[in-house]
């Protein structure tokens, strides 16, 4: 047990605590007006340790900055293009403003007022990522028993709007393949299987199949801070996907001359190439392609979206829908691309009504003759 000590001071007679920590370290704690205040805190002391949940006052004066500089060189797990916008909410949101609050001084209203006042300013996407990042730090203070509860938990956040996908009928599609010039085989590629960009531009000769028409997607090659970086498909996943008969000349064209791990789809010098520009200063090669073809803007993006459309209206179950974009599941599949199954819907009701018209004979049905 810990003892407790009076002492004065110019406000009046004052208690102090002293104890010991688990780790047998003698501290104590003053400043009690009452000695009944002083012992209810001695006895919260001991009974805190005796359940395992003390929390030594020294370790919850650590500042935000001392673990989150910590906490983001541990992120070792995320690829390149996760970590760096990870990294820069860090830097521009998070550690200007809570770098120097210690952990223990962190209050849910304070996190709440500084989510709202964010929200005014940034999109829902930056705020939900810079909170995420302070919230994970506590969430670390909290295991390391620096802090009891991490109170930036349950405060209200901005909700993500999801974009409007863009879907391109087959003719708009070899449309805007024709007017892409030297992109053509690319864009009908990214239209017909699905790819990511990242994982056609990785693409290497070995990766062609075209006796199965099949792409083996092995990687995903990112551009991050102006390098490509080249590593795993999105999911980890690797994956076959199938193309159909008609890319199969354009995409062995592609390859003429080309040895086994040389790009399919590379720049003048056999390199990666960048998502829309041909080289700085020029004009989106993409939406020069979409003006000329006389469609509206769009992303490079909005073609795997029309790679699903056009899959599902050619009469593709949602496994396989799933498959081919490399999803994790096919219940992401069905919540990104819900709107397209609208039909399915229809036909659903339609098929039930069939099916008990049928099957329970002499029933009155309610119909327009009837009433």
């Amino acid at each position: 047990m810990g003892s407790i000590d009076p002492y004065d001071t110019a406000a009046g007679r004052r208690y102090r605590v002293r104890y010991r920590t688990p780790e047998r370290r003698q501290t104590d704690r003053r400043g009690f007006k009452s000695k009944r205040e002083a012992e209810l805190f001695l006895a919260s002391v001991e009974v805190s340790k005796a359940r395992g949940e003390f929390i030594d006052d020294a370790d919850a004066r650590v500042t935000i900055a001392e673990l989150g500089a910590r906490w983001v060189t541990t992120r070792t797990h995320l690829k390149p293009s996760s970590l760096r916008p990870v990294e820069t909410a860090w830097r521009v949101h998070v550690e200007p403003r809570w770098g120097r609050v210690r952990v223990g001084s962190v209050q849910h209203s304070d996190v709440q007022d500084w989510v709202t006042g964010l929200s005014a300013e940034k999109s829902a996407t930056v705020v939900l990522r810079a909170y995420g990042v302070l919230a994970s730090i506590l969430d670390v203070a909290v295991a390391d028993r620096r802090i009891a509860t991490n109170r930036a938990r349950g405060v209200k956040l901005p909700r993500k709007t999801s974009k409007a996908h863009v879907y391109l009928t087959h003719q708009q599609v070899h449309d805007l393949a024709d007017a892409s010039g030297g992109r053509r085989t690319l864009v009908l590629t990214l239209a017909y299987t699905g790819l990511r960009w990242g994982e056609a531009i990785g693409l290497r000769v070995r990766d062609l199949d075209m006796l199965r028409r099949r792409i083996n997607v092995t990687v995903n090659a990112v551009e991050v801070g102006g390098v490509i970086e080249v590593g795993t498909p999105k999911t980890h996943k690797r994956r076959a996907v199938a193309f159909p008969a008609f890319l199969a000349e354009d995409l062995a064209r592609a390859c003429t001359d080309k040895g086994r791990d040389d790009l399919v789809f590379a720049d003048a010098h056999g390199q990666h190439l960048r998502r829309t520009r041909t080289s700085a200063g020029s004009r989106s090669w993409f939406k020069t392609a979409l003006d000329t073809a006389g469609l509206e803007a769009m992303t490079l993006h909005d073609l795997r979206h029309t790679a699903a459309s056009l899959a599902i209206s050619s009469g593709a179950n949602v496994k396989a829908v799933q498959r081919m974009l490399g999803h994790a599941s096919a219940a992401m599949t069905l919540d990104v691309y819900a709107d397209l199954f609208d039909d399915d819907l229809e036909a659903l009701a339609n098929g039930l009504d069939q099916a008990a018209r049928a099957a329970v004979v002499g029933r009155a049905w309610a119909d327009s003759t009837t009433g």
